[in-house]
């Protein structure tokens, strides 16, 4: 199998660059926005998403 007839696998694809954080751009503490329960609901234009705090303390957006 040639290079060009691999599939490619997610360790292959270039890694998505992080956002940009520029100065003037609204901050909340993720306690805050968590509060204690480490999940919160956040509906944006009529959609629901859940953002969770693992137990790692990483945040998780999901729809």
């Amino acid at each position: 199998m040639s290079n060009k007839d691999k599939p490619t696998t997610p360790a292959e694809k270039l890694p998505a660059s992080p956002a940009t954080i520029h100065p003037e751009d609204r901050r909340i503490n993720s306690k805050t926005l968590l509060g204690d329960s480490a999940r919160v609901v956040i509906e944006h234009q009529g959609q629901e998403y859940l953002l969770r705090q693992t137990h790692a303390g990483k945040l998780i957006l999901t729809k």
